[in-house]
């Protein structure tokens, strides 16, 4: 009898052209207080407080955010400390570093990257379970 043995695809996420995003917080800034924004957005630096979007959040290489965060698609490269809820999808790069829980519909997590913390994903979207989004 012949054994097939397969090999799961390793999980490439496209990364983002930071042309294409509307905001990019250099690397030389160190932010902290609430942010809200309704355009892409690309954090390199660093950031504290909590971040509230209707858009999408890009997380750079050496960003650090200490943050609860809200957004439509959360992709990260970098740290993040603190929840993260979004409502269409998180990318997990390689380089990334999570630790916090994940609400969201849709999870993508390359090798190599550490993610400490729960993770719920409910396909009608990014539910906390405790009535919050």
């Amino acid at each position: 009898m012949e054994r097939v043995v397969e090999r799961m695809a390793e999980i490439r996420i496209k990364k983002v052209d930071e042309n294409e995003i509307d905001t990019v917080l250099a690397e030389d800034i160190d932010f902290q207080g609430v942010l809200s924004f309704n355009r892409p957005l690309m954090v390199k630096g660093n950031f504290k407080g909590e971040i509230k979007a209707s858009s999408d959040l890009h997380v750079g290489k050496d960003a650090v955010i200490e943050a609860r965060i809200e957004a439509n698609m959360v992709s990260a490269q970098g740290t993040i400390k603190g929840d993260i809820v979004a409502h269409s999808r998180v990318e997990l790069f390689s380089t990334a570093s999570v630790t916090g829980d994940i609400f969201t519909p849709d999870l993508e997590i390359e090798r190599g990257c550490r993610l400490n913390g729960f993770c719920r994903m409910d396909k009608n979207g990014a539910d906390r379970g405790d009535g919050r989004a």
